[in-house]
């Protein structure tokens, strides 16, 4: 083709010879069309050969029938429709404009893919195949790479086989992603499931930040199990449940309690969003022990606790998880009794006073009478002795290697006659231990009235009435 050239300030271009076609267009307004450009265009006829499009120029778009059927929805293309096509030819064999609708659907994919990166916005795409490098996935007509690097979890994998398995077990599925590299002229298209993960998780971050308020209830799993507490995952965000927020009762341990990965409830107390730390509550969704207190409990009544603490002027005792009650000094049998009890140890006492309000129950050891420390003594001992007996005859049936189950226990009269046979025993067994420790309570009861009655003459009434109140 003849080339005519132009000077234009000082510059010499190649430009193409004026012919009556050209002046023609640049009279009408036509705009040439130049080839990868993208541009709209009205459907106007459809065709054995393919669609007949115009773009606003002289000569005729058409869109050939081989690129139709690169769309999915190429059938339900009507006349009038707007659609974008790229130029492929700006003039093809017939004279005519050579356009692609697939073509520009896919360079529509590739701006969308540009500007989420540039957002940084995550996007779910379906895994269309695995192989040794990572997964492809579908990105609108597009196909994208997600190296094996960029997924969740494949680190650790260190067989290559069970790698492979993996990521075959993901074709068909959906999956979160992330844009990470675009490169149109390479047809590269990178994206990643760790960075959307990490997008994910600071965008759920700020939404339960915005969410949270005082006094709401959620759910969530035990992250973390410290010795101050617990670390709750609500959906994205670690709260904190202070060991003091566990239970109304003492725990000293949480991991004797939780584990992690368990599913709990807690009630928010507070968030500060500017520091990003929001606190917990278990023990708030569970009632008040003492709120109700007055209802289990009397001045003169007996109740059997645990010791939970010692201090200079006496003990605590555990009633229940969340109310202790106070052991002083002065409502021991003896001086002597303190050195005998323990964390843990279990102990008779009496109710002497009891103040809810205040969180308070007196309590105390020596005004039991001699006959419910013999009773209380003679019981425990007896539930040992049962629950000691029941152990040995599990362990017994357990260990037994010739134990023949269809004769001991599908034929119901035999088995029957065993277990009476055991129960009998264990009867035997608890009255006589019964017995024997009536006889050692009624001697350490006599011991404990004598001290009881040397002790007292040394106490000045006054004196124990005040410490009492300290």
């Amino acid at each position: 083709m003849e080339l005519e050239f132009e000077e234009r300030k000082g510059e010499v271009t190649e430009t193409e010879p004026l012919t009556m076609e050209n002046l023609e267009e640049g009279a009408l307004g036509f705009d040439e069309p130049r080839r990868g450009q993208l541009r709209e265009g009205i459907i106007m006829q459809r065709r054995e050969d393919g669609l007949v499009v115009d773009i606003g120029t002289k000569r005729d778009g058409i869109v050939p029938t081989a690129d139709l059927a690169y769309l999915t929805d190429a059938a339900v293309l009507e006349i009038g429709q707007t659609v974008p096509v790229i130029v492929v030819l700006p003039r093809n064999n017939d004279g005519n404009v050579e356009l692609s609708i697939s073509q520009a659907k896919q360079q529509e994919d590739w701006l969308k893919a540009e500007q989420m990166k540039n957002d940084e916005t995550v996007c779910e795409a379906t895994v269309l195949e695995s192989n040794r490098g990572g997964l492809t996935v579908e990105f609108g007509r597009l196909r994208g790479f997600v190296p094996m690097s960029q997924l969740i979890g494949f680190g650790r994998i260190r067989q290559a086989s069970e790698r492979y398995r993996r990521l075959g077990a993901l074709v068909g599925k959906k999956m979160l992603l992330k844009v990470i590299e675009v490169n149109r002229g390479r047809r590269r298209l990178i994206l990643s499931q760790q960075a959307a993960a990490k997008e994910w998780r600071t965008e759920r971050r700020r939404q339960l930040l915005d969410e949270l308020e005082a006094d709401q209830v959620r759910s969530g799993r035990l992250s973390q199990i410290t010795n101050f507490g617990l670390f709750v995952n609500l959906g994205g965000l670690d709260g904190l449940v202070h060991v003091s927020e566990l239970s109304w009762g003492r725990i000293e341990n949480p991991a004797d309690v939780y584990r992690v990965g368990q599913r709990v409830k807690v009630k928010v107390l507070s968030v500060d969003r500017e520091r990003q730390r929001i606190a917990l509550s278990i023990k708030a969704l569970i009632p008040d022990p003492w709120e109700t207190a007055e209802e289990r409990y009397a001045v003169g009544q007996l109740a059997e606790g645990k010791v939970s603490q010692m201090a200079d002027f006496g003990i605590f005792v555990e009633l229940e998880p969340g109310v202790e009650g106070l052991l002083h000094n002065s409502e021991l049998l003896a001086p002597e009794q303190r050195e005998e009890l323990t964390i843990g140890t279990e102990v008779l006492v009496k109710v002497i006073r009891i103040e809810p309000d205040r969180r308070r129950i007196g309590l105390s050891a020596r005004q039991v009478r001699r006959e419910e420390w013999e009773q209380w003594y003679a019981e425990a001992a007896a539930r040992a002795a049962a629950k000691e007996q029941a152990q040995q005859r599990m362990a017994e049936i357990a260990g037994a290697e010739d134990l023949d189950e269809e004769d001991d226990f599908l034929v119901e009269g035999e088995s029957l006659e065993s277990i009476k046979e055991i129960s009998s025993d264990t009867a035997e067994v608890i009255e006589d231990t019964i017995e024997d420790t009536a006889e050692v309570a009624e001697d350490t009861a006599e011991v404990i009235e004598d001290t009881i009655e040397d002790s007292a003459e040394d106490i000045v009434e006054e004196g124990a009435e005040d410490s009492t109140e300290a």
